[in-house]
């Protein structure tokens, strides 16, 4: 028998040092697990510029995990080696897969300055150039002097870079190339070419870049045991350079690592074209799927909910869709900013949890609460929802999106999952019913909404319909729920 997948991301933006993630994961794996967390996206586990304060995507060096005493501290901000090895053995064991955030898009924080020929570029437009060349003062010397060669003695210098946004020589802040580089190709088409995004940015055309990046993914699956990658801002890499790193990887390792990768673009056409050009087994979030989601939570039930999945991954690839409503990125005051409003998460969650399309993802911050912003947790919620999708959401579907403000799906269940099956109402403006269609294998039988709209039980009549009602602005799940004998 197997039951349906759900991610977890189990971080947050502005969540605390203290007490470490690492140790929190380890304690709470047995209890996600039976909820239904199948898999969990882990932060970046390296350490970043910012030592102990850092989310982890101001990569300093990939191959301090919270050892060595670097940027002010052994620690990363999730903990320590130690507690972050114990902490995936403590989700294997539970039966939950645990995937590693890798960015390699750029690096942050070097050791020393070089003085590297440049020229200056307009940033809306990367391929014009702003005035003359001159030589400037970069920070791209990484020695990384606190491992002392440990793992790995690569020192990265200018020449495995493209770019970068500071100069130190004249204190100026601007996007620089460097002489002699070009930006890499296969990337996102915005600013004309969007290889550069922060940092002294990594060039992928350098086969030293290539053998080290693949030499330290080899050990980073070895030491640690994880069982997939979450990709960061791959839009900014050319997807030659993955296709090639993810075959080199998975043919040293022998695993398969199951691989999502982050391409933020709202336009579905650039995420299957990505799928294209990949030529790899990867899948990607459902970036215009979010956005349609947020949309309509911005819209006070003027958005037509039977075009809430349109031109999203979730319905025109779904076996690549990995589904989500918010993440890190999105949370407020983040550069991505597009964060659901509270009334519509537990709609927005029911479409990515009880459909039988993609693999949905539930975001820490809707979780257990965003304490920076007074953003209250949405456990008890999610606890039904994903506890739905592990006992009940199996079986055939069948859509009812045929009303602009309340739309419905049925799955009838399957044999291996007992009383499996249920009708999904949601409605964002006036409630309800639907009259739908669940199976006559359940002509007879009584449903019950479990998120309390209704108090009533409905029974289905002999053809397998049912007439299932919902609240103004919410969701309705009926399942199965035989009135108790007296």
């Amino acid at each position: 028998m197997i039951d349906n997948g759900i991610m977890m991301q189990y971080f947050e933006w502005y969540m605390k040092e203290d007490p470490a993630l690492w140790t929190v994961v380890k304690k709470e794996a047995e209890k996600l697990k039976k909820l239904g967390v199948t898999s969990m996206w882990l932060p970046p586990a390296y350490k970043g510029a910012n030592g102990a304060q850092d989310v982890g995507y101001a990569v300093y060096d990939l191959y301090d995990l919270g050892e060595f005493n670097q940027k002010g501290s052994v620690r990363t901000k999730y903990g320590t080696k130690k507690e972050y090895l114990e902490a995936i053995e403590a989700l294997q064991k539970a039966g939950i897969n645990a995937y590693a955030d890798i960015v390699l898009n750029h690096k942050m924080g070097a050791d020393e300055v070089e003085e590297v020929p440049a020229q200056e570029f307009n940033e809306v437009n990367r391929y014009q150039m702003v005035g003359e060349g001159k030589t400037i003062g970069a920070w791209t010397k990484f020695t990384f002097p606190g491992r002392k060669g440990k793992y790995s003695d690569f020192t990265w210098n200018w020449t495995h870079f493209d770019g970068i946004d500071w100069d130190q020589e004249h204190f100026k802040k601007s996007l620089y190339k460097f002489a002699g580089k070009e930006w890499n190709q296969g990337v996102d088409e915005q600013y004309d070419n969007y290889d550069y995004l922060m940092g002294a940015d990594i060039d992928f055309d350098n086969r030293e870049v290539f053998e080290e990046l693949v030499k330290w993914a080899v050990w980073y699956v070895d030491i640690t045991g994880v069982d997939g990658l979450r990709l960061d801002a791959i839009k900014h890499i050319p997807a030659s350079f993955y296709r090639d790193f993810l075959y080199m990887v998975r043919e040293q390792t022998g695993k398969e690592l199951f691989t999502v990768g982050e391409y933020w673009s709202g336009d579905v056409n650039r995420l299957g074209k990505y799928l294209e050009d990949i030529h790899s087994e990867a899948s990607l979030f459902d970036v215009p799927l979010h956005y349609n989601l947020y949309h309509c939570s911005k819209s006070g039930g003027a958005y037509d909910l039977r075009t809430i999945l349109d031109n999203t991954l979730m319905k025109t690839n779904p076996v690549k869709a990995v589904t989500f409503v918010d993440n890190h990125d999105t949370q407020p005051g983040q550069a991505l900013e597009s964060f659901v409003e509270d009334w519509f998460k537990p709609m927005a969650y029911a479409i990515i949890l009880l459909r039988q399309e993609g693999y949905p993802c539930v975001f820490y911050g809707d979780y257990k609460g965003i304490s920076h912003d007074k953003i209250k947790s949405k456990k008890q919620m999610l606890d039904k929802l994903m506890k739905l999708r592990k006992d009940k959401a199996y079986g055939e579907q069948h859509d009812y999106f045929d009303h602009p403000n309340c739309i419905g799906w049925t799955r009838e269940g399957d044999a291996d999952h007992k009383d499996s099956g249920l009708a999904v109402v949601i409605s964002d403006g006036e409630g309800g019913t639907k009259r739908m269609y669940v199976g006559t294998h359940f002509a007879g039988a009584h449903f019950s909404d479990v998120m309390g709209n209704a108090k009533y039980n409905i029974k289905i009549d002999e053809y397998g319909f049912g007439e299932f009602y919902v609240n103004r602005g919410a969701v309705a799940v009926w399942v199965r729920k035989e009135p108790s004998s007296r």
